[in-house]
């Protein structure tokens, strides 16, 4: 199935049924009083989170999105039914907004969150309702109020504990697959992944996260350069971000900068976040190497920054980056709560 992680829906909600006009007639009451029901109200367009989703591909061909309408009232204080509300399952992680301005409706973050896009027109009083001591045979009922319709944009941003950040081809798919059961493209040429692609990473028996293969970033992604500004917006929602560099890079400190000065231009808040640096393609390298290339690398970094070397490919130090992502996981759940 398809990753799509934008569309825009045209929401409209059902008219609201009208009153009822209709009088009080028994065999012996020729002249009882006003018996018109209210109609029932037009049904709503809401957004549902679904944890089973993860793509937004079925409204990309189903654009059009209606709620049915109330029913109108009946004789004998009878009302309508109400219109069925439309209730569109969309993966956890979506947020809605606008197609004209821009303006932010709201996101459906969590399993079982519900976004009304669209509220369902009233339904109309009936005649019974105007009745009063001074006006006790009212012949006139509401009309249905009637439904309202919106074009509404759908983003989704990608629920993952872990994101991987690095330009391209530099081994984030592989990493993906050595630790999780996902299978993202794997080859040797940039831009092999073009979509998200999340995988859950098992620690131990009780303990996993999802992680995150985002697609490369290249200079100039935050002003939009290639799909830049689609794919940042996935990093967003991760805990903490995973840097990866190839152990090939002529100057990894520099690229480290580059990317970070890339997440910078897009939202500083991003820069915050915990954050691991791993030096990816270690099989590269002369096996008795390992330890004198890390120790000069941790050097070149800083203390600031946690650093490790590791092959995807050879499953060369993913056990302790598994349990160094797991530990700052933890940290993050601790300080947000």
């Amino acid at each position: 199935m398809r990753f799509i992680d934008q569309v825009t829906i045209y929401a409209k909600s059902g008219h609201g049924g009208p009153g009822s006009v209709a009088f009080r007639r028994e065999k012996y009451v020729p002249k009882g009083g006003p018996a018109g029901g209210d109609g029932g109200k037009g049904g709503s367009v809401i957004l549902e989170a679904d944890q089973h989703l993860y793509t937004l591909l079925d409204l990309r061909y189903n654009p059009h999105q209606r709620a049915s309408r109330g029913e109108g009232g009946q004789g004998n204080h009878r009302s309508g039914k109400d219109g069925k509300d439309l209730m569109i399952r969309v993966p956890c992680g979506t947020i809605a907004k606008l197609s004209e301005s821009g303006k932010i409706l709201g996101e459906v973050v969590h399993h079982g969150d519900q976004l009304i896009l669209v509220k369902g027109g009233r339904g109309g009083k009936g005649n019974s309702f105007f009745k009063s001591a001074t006006h006790q045979v009212p012949r006139y009922a509401q009309p249905g109020e009637p439904g309202a319709e919106r074009k509404v944009q759908l983003e989704l941003k990608m629920l993952a504990d872990v994101g991987l950040v690095g330009f391209p081809n530099v081994g984030k798919s592989t990493l993906v697959a050595s630790v999780s059961a996902a299978r993202p493209k794997i080859a040797d040429y940039p831009f092999t992944t073009l979509t998200p692609s999340p995988g859950v990473v098992r620690v131990d028996e009780y303990q996993s996260f999802v992680i995150a293969d985002i697609p490369g970033i290249i200079e100039g992604a935050s002003q939009g350069k290639g799909l830049g500004l689609r794919f940042l917006r996935h990093i967003e929602r991760n805990a903490v971000l995973l840097f990866l560099i190839p152990v090939t890079s002529d100057d990894d400190v520099d690229e480290f900068k580059h990317l970070l000065h890339e997440l910078e231009c897009y939202d500083p808040k991003l820069c915050q976040k915990q954050r691991l640096v791993a030096l990816s393609k270690s099989d590269l390298l002369p096996s008795d190497d390992h330890a004198g290339f890390l120790h000069q690398a941790r050097e070149r970094f800083g203390s600031q920054e946690q650093v490790f070397l590791i092959s995807a490919a050879a499953g060369f130090g993913l056990d302790s980056l598994k349990r160094s992502l797991w530990k700052c996981i933890q940290n993050e759940l601790d300080s947000g709560s």
